[in-house]
């Protein structure tokens, strides 16, 4: 029962950190707290699972992005709909997704160039990882260390998110 009691205790310890972690995720204030709230009951739920001679902390943070990740597919399959229709010429026409797109929220252009306008250091990594490489592949790419490749795309996530932030609401 002590390790319960431990478990418990470390977990109200990182409550700050899961928050700033989810909203670095969702980048919403609710939904964060939502996904904190999934969190903290998943790890609550699966505490006899924690192995000692891990890393608590990040445990509980894959946990959490984990959950994030099921949660979003779990929208994009939900909102997938397959158009069975013999209406070819309806193709050209614009369709709402019914998602929050950045082209919903910020000018294509500026986000284009405002990523273009980094220096190649971070550009590239950043570029490369939004069309959808691993680390290791743009590790492997630009012969760099994974994480001085991680460090820089989230930099240029980090400066991309203030030179928009105008632009969020």
């Amino acid at each position: 029962m002590e390790k319960n009691v431990k478990i418990e205790q470390e977990l109200l310890g990182l409550q700050n950190n899961m928050r700033n972690f989810a909203y670095s995720l969702t980048l919403n204030k609710e939904e964060a707290e939502d996904l904190l709230q999934d969190t903290t009951l998943k790890v609550l739920d699966n505490q006899e699972k924690f192995a000692e001679n891990v890393n608590f902390k990040g445990w509980v943070l894959t946990i959490m992005k984990n959950i994030f990740i099921n949660n979003y597919r779990k929208i994009v399959r939900n909102q997938t709909i397959i158009d069975k229709t013999e209406d070819y010429h309806l193709l050209n026409l614009p369709q709402n997704s019914g998602f929050d797109s950045p082209e919903s929220s910020y000018a294509v252009g500026e986000i284009s160039s405002s990523i273009d306008a980094f220096p190649d250091e971070y550009r590239i990594p950043f570029s490369m990882h939004i069309e959808g490489f691993k680390y290791e592949e743009i590790a492997q790419t630009m012969n760099l260390p994974i994480g001085t490749v991680k460090s820089r795309i989230f930099l240029a996530r980090k400066r991309l998110q203030e030179q928009l932030k105008d632009y969020r609401y």
